[in-house]
């Protein structure tokens, strides 16, 4: 495994590629669960990613499925102090069962410092590391939600606070409030981003695809660490039974996808190890939220770790389209 740091230089030390947990405790049952868990932290794995909302979509679930997962792994390995936990507030239908996402509970003060305390006992801990605020909410203002977090981090709750699914003016405009208010501004941004890119006016919903602004705006800022979700596309890269999501179809990604077969054979890398390694050594640093759902796939994910790709190989990937 390799390591970094969130949120620049004086942050925690994380491994560079964070296992997602979307579907534990809800597709994933949770033997698998933490069989997966285990070879991710024998791997050297330290960073780990969740929300509250995990999986409420699916049958007879509430969301805290995948934190309740975690939290009774890390009791049962007894190793909460070697992970870097990050889960999220904010996207959780409220009431349950309303509709999504016009009835997300949003990022008011109120909801921010009920949800840490549920997302505490779910996890079993005394901190999360990371407390991102899943979806932008328009109707709360931002001095609210970072005074709110601010809080958290004042009383060891939290250590750091992240965003996700925003635009960049919106980070931007976060991160002012919160110098202005002299509380801890965001430390990471997660966002939807892989090698194909989407089709010009893509609907995505709430879960954007980065743009080429908030990707100009990372690469200006070193100090917010770029989470990236999604960048496997669920496998679609690796397993044929897997179509290409319908928002990148598109001529583009026929001749990206071309010359990744042609890369990935000639460094004897799967595809998708292939898209990792790219995501992980480009000009913008980018922290890739991987997902498995058993230890093989795992594994093979494993393999980006340490695949460097020189000058050429990588001009071909960035110029295929």
């Amino acid at each position: 495994m390799e390591y970094t740091t969130l949120g620049g230089p004086d942050g925690p030390r994380v491994s560079t590629l964070c296992l997602g947990t979307l579907p534990f405790g809800t597709r994933i049952d949770e033997e698998t669960a933490f069989a997966v868990l285990d070879r991710f932290h024998e791997a050297g794995g330290t960073f780990i990613d969740t929300a509250n909302t995990y999986a409420f979509w699916e049958p007879g679930a509430t969301g805290a499925e995948s934190e309740l997962v975690i939290g009774r792994w890390l009791r049962s390995r007894g190793v909460r102090d070697e992970m870097v936990l990050a889960t999220k507030v904010g996207a959780l239908p409220d009431p349950p069962g309303s509709a999504w996402p016009e009835c997300a509970e949003g990022l008011s003060a109120p909801v921010i410092r009920r949800q840490v305390e549920e997302s505490l006992r779910n996890l079993g801990t005394d901190r999360i590391d990371l407390y991102y605020a899943h979806i932008d909410d328009r109707a709360t203002p931002v001095a609210e939600t970072m005074g709110a977090f601010g809080e958290l981090v004042a009383a060891g709750k939290i250590g750091r606070a992240g965003c996700s699914n925003f635009a960049a003016w919106r980070i931007e405009e976060s991160r002012g409030a919160a110098r202005a208010a002299g509380v801890p501004d965001y430390a990471a941004v997660q966002q939807r981003f892989t090698y194909l890119r989407p089709r010009p006016g893509a609907e995505f919903g709430v879960n954007p695809h980065a743009s080429e602004e908030l990707l100009d705006y990372l690469g200006t800022r070193p100090e917010l660490t770029f989470t990236a979700y999604t960048t496997q596309l669920t496998g679609a890269y690796t397993d044929p039974a897997k179509e290409v999501p319908e928002q990148y179809r598109h001529a583009g990604s026929e001749r990206r996808l071309k010359v990744l077969a042609e890369v990935a054979a000639e460094t004897g890398a799967t595809a998708n190890q292939v898209v990792l390694a790219w995501a992980l050594g480009g000009r913008l640093p980018v922290l890739p939220v991987i997902g498995a759902s058993s230890p093989g796939q795992l594994d093979e994910t494993l393999g980006a770790v340490g695949l460097t790709l020189d000058e050429e190989l990588r001009k071909r990937l960035d110029d295929a389209d």
